[in-house]
């Protein structure tokens, strides 16, 4: 019975969709790559390709799993760009909406998920300033700062 494995890598994960789906996901994930600051991997995780703080240089993480940037993922019925600039801050989340309204695009998102079909439900450009935006140390910093104050409230 032959079995299937999970991919261990961005390009391993692409190569299982289908050429239209593998299309815009590899766009998508050019934007990100051209936009993410230094120090973050890209990697496979939670079932999509994820940039992360390595565990070598933040190992002190809620989970065990590297301090995620963004992820995306072909889902069911959409694609998925998950944005943690966009979910931890909220003036990050505000240029997010800003910049779609004014390319005139609807955003379909959840906490940090985006949620799009196609490459022009997305404005690449606002895409890259949102990834660009969130240094690892930012993204390290807001997660102890969070994580200290649930420390706090359980004293």
């Amino acid at each position: 019975m032959p079995t299937t494995t999970a991919p261990k890598t961005a390009a391993e994960y692409l190569r299982g969709l289908d050429p239209e789906r593998r299309k815009v996901l590899s766009a998508v994930r050019k934007v990100v790559n051209t936009n993410l600051p230094a120090g973050y991997v890209e990697t496979v995780d939670y079932g999509m390709i994820s940039w992360a703080v390595p565990l070598k240089t933040f190992p002190n993480t809620y989970n065990g799993h590297p301090l995620c940037c963004a992820g995306l993922a072909a889902q069911k019925h959409h694609n998925s760009l998950y944005l943690m600039a966009a979910y931890g801050n909220p003036k990050q989340a505000a240029a997010l909406r800003e910049g779609f309204r004014q390319h005139g695009l609807k955003l379909d998102m959840g906490k940090s998920c985006v949620r799009f079909k196609t490459l022009e439900d997305l404005p690449l450009d606002v895409i890259g300033a949102v990834i660009a935006s969130m240094p690892p140390q930012v993204l390290i910093d807001a997660h102890e700062a969070v994580h200290a104050k649930k420390r706090t409230r359980t004293r």
